[in-house]
């Protein structure tokens, strides 16, 4: 067993508490924590912006990437995209897909979580049938089986727990109802449109493992299930579903938006909410150091209010050992509290293991992205 040492100890000019009612001569606060946002944490107030740097030399940077520029080849299969961010317990990859998968597919190497940032689709699988659309989470259990029918052309966000499984977060005092009900989670059913698609004829199946693909082929459909019963299956939300965690008076840490949990990382969902009305609360992301995390965030949609210049389908990298926070531009607008409410919808991936950035993201990427905090003349 092990335990932080704990000794909460003040120094100088400080506040009360985090993230409120700063010192009149230092309005810029910087937390650095350990473990994410659960850990034991120190909040500095400073003078100038922790962000405020005029150059910057070597590897450690944040990266912006533009997904929406990823190279789309000809191909109805998840197992043909690239790795974009990924490490030994997580693979980041995005899919555009216009036709019918003419194959089943299946991943033996962890659940896989899809996102769908544009399109809808008739959804088929072990489990049965369901109809899914832009804004959806599916978590798909290791080893389903399953395919696609587009009813409009789609965009993707996979996200894969490998060798691992997606999980929901412990509520703790908020409770089980918390954030989105239980009873919200949709599963796939035996109906109609599932029974219609039983055939004797000749289905292949690709299964990933290790990495690598394998073909089986059948001389029928092996999604020929008359009924399951147990409690694990496919599951689907929408960000549509998602009450978030609010406080009028404190900005509460990405870590209450958590959605999906696995052992090194975690999945969350940013969604429209009022912005902080206290006077004296902080009313965008604090100046932090993720210090044990790296953090990526996929821009979903709406006006994203703590960046510059950022659209749908671009994705920010903050790797972990550097401080960051709101562009300069949203951090004044913020004290002047021009804004009540946001209307962003973004996906965040914070890894508790480094990401390697893959050539394809890399190809995208907007190298001036460093320079974006910088205080313009």
């Amino acid at each position: 067993m092990r335990k932080w040492a704990s000794f909460p100890l003040k120094e100088g000019d400080v506040s009360r508490q985090a993230h409120a009612d700063f010192p009149e001569q230092a309005i810029y606060e910087r937390e650095t924590g350990r473990n994410g946002f659960f850990g034991p944490a120190t909040h500095f107030h400073h003078q100038h912006a922790p962000t405020g740097w005029t150059d910057w030399q070597g590897p450690l940077r944040p990266h912006l990437f533009n997904f929406n520029d990823i190279g789309v080849d000809n191909t109805n299969s998840p197992w043909s995209v690239p790795n974009l961010l990924f490490n030994a317990h997580c693979k980041m990859r995005t899919w555009r897909l216009t036709e019918g998968m003419t194959k089943l597919v299946r991943n033996g190497d962890g659940d896989e979580l899809l996102f769908i940032h544009e399109g809808s689709a008739e959804l088929y699988c072990d489990y049965g049938h369901m109809t899914v659309r832009d804004g959806d989470y599916i978590v798909i259990p290791r080893s389903t089986m399953w395919r696609l029918e587009p009813t409009s052309p789609m965009f993707i966000l996979l996200i894969e727990a490998t060798n691992d499984s997606f999980q929901l977060p412990e509520k703790g005092l908020v409770g089980n109802h918390a954030i989105f009900d239980l009873a919200m989670l949709d599963t796939p059913k035996i109906d109609a449109a599932f029974k219609a698609q039983y055939s004797e004829q000749q289905w292949q199946v690709e299964i990933k493992r290790h990495g690598e693909v394998s073909v089986i082929t059948y001389p029928y459909n092996p999604l020929d299930a008359i009924g399951w019963h147990g409690d694990l299956s496919v599951m689907r939300i929408n960000w549509r579903d998602i009450r978030p965690l609010m406080s009028h008076r404190y900005h509460l840490p990405p870590s209450a938006h958590t959605t999906f949990v696995a052992q090194r990382f975690v999945v969350c969902t940013f969604v429209p909410r009022p912005i902080e009305s206290d006077p004296g609360a902080l009313k965008v992301p604090f100046y932090h150091n993720n210090d044990d995390y790296d953090e990526v965030l996929f821009y979903h949609a709406g006006d994203f209010f703590s960046r510059d210049n950022i659209e749908k389908g671009m994705v920010t990298f903050h790797p972990a050992g550097f401080t960051h926070g709101p562009h300069p531009k949203a951090f004044a607008a913020a004290r002047e509290y021009k804004k009540k409410f946001t209307d962003e919808v973004a996906v965040m991936l914070d890894t508790r293991d480094a990401l390697e950035m893959g050539a394809a993201a890399l190809a995208t990427e907007n190298h001036e992205y460093i320079n974006s905090w910088k205080v313009k003349p």
